[in-house]
């Protein structure tokens, strides 16, 4: 885990902002989908992309019990998620931050909130997004899949992340893509805000729990003041 642990500047109650990063902040939901369809067929196992992409976002192992067939030889799960590791890797140089990101990030800091990057991605993943984001700036602490015993829907990834940057969850807002993101949040009973540039939709990111949804980072942005970020920083 990467951490800077701000002070709050009056010593009060810190607040703070929880991002997801693949799909959220990331153009990386459908690399991951395919990068995963590419691993499991060789592994002989024929699974649908739409089926796939559905799942993404949750921790990979949670992912491959999710979709494969309970039965089968489960000591080939992690050379199945290797697979999928390197095909992602080498999608790397097509990476690229959505519009807007590099700035939530930087208006959410200057406005005195602590930031976090609640990931369960690979550490080498995690930093090669951290170079394309090119905000380390503006971001106090994020975490990796090395940070939580359970992937999401989980919430251990948002406590390690919450730890990292010393916020109570009753002082924080989570942004993500998935239905899995804002079902974390739910077990912490933090407002969650949805986006759908990962690919899900509103509805469904609503039915989740979503108390808000945006088209992406730029939407969001546009919104901040409105948005439940806004309202925290006003709390």
């Amino acid at each position: 885990m990467t951490a800077i642990k701000p002070e709050s500047p009056d010593g009060g109650r810190r607040r703070g902002i929880l991002f997801d990063v693949d799909g959220t902040l990331i153009d990386s939901s459908y690399i991951h989908t395919i990068s995963w369809w590419g691993a499991f067929r060789q592994y002989g196992y024929d699974v649908p992309m739409a089926s796939i992409h559905r799942f993404v976002g949750m921790g990979g192992g949670r992912l491959v019990d999710s979709l494969l067939p309970a039965g089968r030889d489960k000591s080939l799960d992690p050379e199945i998620m290797a697979s999928h590791g390197a095909l992602y890797a080498s999608h790397w140089p097509a990476l690229r931050r959505f519009d807007g990101a590099k700035e939530l990030l930087a208006q959410c800091h200057s406005a005195g909130l602590a930031v976090a990057l609640a990931s369960s991605a690979r550490d080498q993943d995690l930093q090669v997004m951290r170079a394309t984001l090119d905000a380390d700036a503006h971001i106090d602490a994020a975490t990796s899949a090395n940070d939580a015993k359970e992937s999401k829907p989980a919430p251990d990834i948002l406590v390690a992340a919450l730890e990292a940057i010393g916020v109570e969850a009753a002082d924080a807002v989570l942004v993500g893509d998935a239905v899995w993101d804002i079902k974390a949040a739910a077990a912490l009973d933090i407002p969650a805000i949805g986006v759908t540039c990962g690919g899900v939709s509103a509805a469904e990111l609503r039915d989740a729990g979503a108390v808000e949804v945006y088209e992406g980072p730029r939407h969001l942005l546009e919104n901040l003041r409105s948005s439940a970020i806004g309202h925290l920083l006003d709390s």
